[in-house]
């Protein structure tokens, strides 16, 4: 049995992500303050994020939009012009702030595209995700680029369709449970799980899977270790 495909998610798996919506989240958690008490505050801020994904989908755009709606929701007759700038400033930062890649990880991705054909596999706002693939440096290495709206079993399928290969002889890794490892299990690929500090709690909802397909890793370079295990059978 041999590996040839390694899919990779992006947002905190190749370079940090969460730190920096965590502080846009805190930041419009102050703004928002003089209207609400702080765990009012952050209930109503994790509510809408959450309830508007499937209309916004994910990234610091649909963030923005809906820390604007909380914001009017939790601040009432006070909602202001100047609140709806404020947020849409800590929006801007969270669209430009500099990529930082994860420890190790030029090295890392130059292991594992020795022993098969990557494929960043990530999903948000699609402009955003380009700008910040350009901007890590690492772009080169890929074979692939997806970038989608959400990922599912089908997502996945339809990777493994393309590059002609069974779903035994892919592995998806990433810092997501629901996004990242489930799906990828159930299409039949094998699934490593890189949790991260600071996580969306949204993202790790699911129990834990077991079985030989599945492993947690403590960082993404242990990755190429356990396909190097998995290719020796």
């Amino acid at each position: 049995m041999t590996i040839k495909l390694i899919c990779l998610d992006a947002d905190d798996t190749l370079w940090h992500n969460m730190r920096h919506f965590n502080a846009a989240f805190e930041a419009v958690r102050d703004l928002v303050a003089p209207f609400a008490e702080a765990q009012v505050s952050q209930d109503a801020l994790d509510e809408v994020q959450v309830r508007n994904i499937s209309l916004y989908g994910y990234g610091a755009k649909g963030f923005t939009l809906s820390m604007i709606e909380a914001a009017a929701q939790l601040a009432g007759e006070n909602f202001s012009r100047a609140l709806v700038e404020e947020i849409l400033q800590v929006g801007r930062r969270l669209l430009t702030h500099p990529v930082e890649l994860l420890d190790g990880i030029d090295a890392t991705l130059g292991q594992l595209k020795q022993r098969g054909t990557l494929v960043l596999v990530t999903k948000g706002d699609l402009l955003h995700q380009e700008v910040k693939l350009a901007a890590s440096g690492v772009g080169q290495l890929f074979g692939a680029v997806k970038i989608v709206s959400d990922k599912t079993t089908q997502t996945f399928e339809d990777v493994f369709a393309e590059f002609g290969v069974a779903p035994h002889e892919a592995v998806m890794a990433g810092d997501s449970l629901r996004s990242d490892v489930l799906p990828a299990l159930e299409a039949g690929a094998y699934a490593a799980y890189v949790p991260q500090d600071g996580a969306w709690g949204h993202e790790q909802e699911g129990t834990r899977p077991t079985g030989p397909r599945y492993r947690e890793l403590g960082a993404l370079r242990e990755l190429v270790g356990w396909i190097d295990a998995i290719n020796a059978g």
